[in-house]
């Protein structure tokens, strides 16, 4: 008997010496070893995903909560959709860990990868991961037929709503003024979100209003059956300096009909992006991404903007790397080379 209890403590101080011993880990393929490398460790079954969107008014929330829902469904993984001030903040909340997932413009995610613009003087943030490209947003700069603007340049002397501070939609506004050869300082600013520019609109507060975003806008539509609303162009050398300088910039037409416009109206697109946190693993990535697009239909139906996003686009001003999950789904159904 003392020989059994003997060997069964000896076993026993083995068992406890391998499980509170030394950690071990194992290289990975670029050579660092697992505890450290870039990718994160939260698996499927750690995470709760919170989805970083924008204004309840805009774009981001409806296709948000999409995703949200089908990551819940499809994966039984908790999830919830987040109202936020959008682009720039949310890839502080990425960076800081406060979302799994987070809508932005590529401008934004540009910025904070380089530490330029809104991030000037900031530790670039270089650990940002895409998972997609989304759809263009358009740069809608809206007023109504009956102010007496025709023009960006006639914006001079304005009061004018330019987004939330520090938004895409903000950073955007600086840029189209500085293209037509003004500042903040050519008019009145008001930093507010589509339904609040809207809202003052209507009741005469303010002119006009930057509304990036997908098309058609449901403020602006909001506006339309109230007052005429009217879309300024932005257009020839304008647009030729937003594209030279600020190359995620491209070339759009607001179709005819969005808002009661009987033409097609020109005017600046930005693509929009959906970030991963690097924090998730490879695999949950790729889990994640692979059930995204398997369940795209879900997505598209959640605002006309969503039709256009596809697996033939998702690099389309991508300024980032892939999250390595998404990178391997893209590349295992041929939509990455």
């Amino acid at each position: 008997m003392k020989k059994f209890y003997a060997l069964f403590v000896a076993a026993l101080l083995v068992f406890l010496t391998a499980c509170g011993g030394e950690e071990t880990t194992s290289p990975n393929s670029d050579g660092t070893e697992g505890s450290e490398a870039e990718a994160g460790d939260m698996e499927l079954e750690d995470l709760f995903v919170t989805v970083a969107t924008g204004g309840t008014s805009g774009v981001y929330y409806p296709i948000g909560g999409a995703v949200a829902n089908i990551i819940e469904k499809e994966l039984g993984i908790d999830s919830s959709v987040q109202a936020t001030g959008a682009s720039v903040e949310n890839i502080n909340l990425i960076n800081t860990g406060r979302a799994e997932l987070a809508i932005t413009m590529a401008d934004a995610v540009l910025q904070a990868y380089e530490g330029s613009g809104a991030f000037e003087g900031e530790q670039p943030i270089d650990t940002l991961r895409g998972l997609t490209s989304l759809y263009p947003n358009f740069v809608q700069v809206v007023t109504t037929e009956n102010s007496g603007i025709e023009s960006i340049t006639d914006l001079a002397g304005k009061s004018v709503g330019v987004g939330a501070a520090n938004s895409g939609v903000e950073l955007n506004a600086r840029m189209v003024l500085e293209a037509h050869g003004m500042t903040y300082d050519d008019i009145d600013v008001d930093y507010l979100s589509y339904s609040e520019a809207i809202d003052q609109i209507k009741n005469g507060m303010i002119d006009a209003a930057f509304v990036t975003s997908g098309v058609p806008n449901a403020t602006v539509i909001d506006l339309d059956t109230t007052h005429t609303a009217k879309i300024l162009p932005i257009e020839g050398e304008a647009m030729e300096y937003l594209i030279e300088n600020y190359p995620f910039f491209s070339s759009e037409w607001i179709p005819a009909g969005s808002y009661g416009n009987e033409e097609d109206i020109p005017t600046a697109a930005i693509t929009n992006l959906l970030l991963l946190s690097k924090e998730v693993s490879e695999d949950a990535g790729y889990e994640i991404t692979k059930t995204l697009f398997e369940n795209l239909e879900h997505i598209q139906g959640s605002h006309n903007a969503a039709k256009d996003i596809a697996l033939e686009t998702v690099g389309v001003g991508m300024p980032v790397p892939f999250h390595p999950g998404a990178e391997r789904y893209f590349k295992e159904v041929g939509a990455l080379d």
